[in-house]
């Protein structure tokens, strides 16, 4: 009798778990779907065109600091086209100057982290 209750509740548990999993992967399907679809760009009149680099100092890694960062500028409102090489430490925003300014930009990258993680210099445009 101690036996059939013993597999009885692992089967249970099986079943619990595994229904649960794929309920979770439907929600999982949606916000990534969601993440991934990427924001319209206005076209940019082309005396409005403006391009800027700077430096981005306490990015440890390619994917979790230079990839977040680089999706957060690229989704703000007026810019076209925004790229960050890890390697390099450099970003490189092409944005409507009517639009964004470089202390929005810093201002985005600096928020991208606690506040003070991420540090931007040499700014150029």
């Amino acid at each position: 009798m101690k036996f059939t209750k013993i597999i009885a509740s692992l089967a249970i548990a099986g079943l619990v778990l595994v229904s649960c999993k794929k309920e979770e992967d439907k929600s999982l399907a949606v916000i990534n779907a969601e993440k991934s679809t990427s924001k319209e760009h206005k076209p940019i009149a082309a005396e409005n065109v403006q391009t800027a680099s700077f430096n981005i100092e306490g990015m440890t890694c390619a994917v979790g600091c230079a990839k977040t960062i680089e999706t957060e500028l690229s989704n703000l409102e007026g810019v076209e086209k925004a790229t960050v090489d890890f390697d390099k430490k450099l970003a490189t925003v092409t944005f409507d100057k009517t639009v964004q300014n470089s202390e929005s930009l810093t201002k985005v990258v600096q928020e991208t982290g606690d506040g003070k993680t991420y540090k931007v210099s040499n700014f150029k445009s």
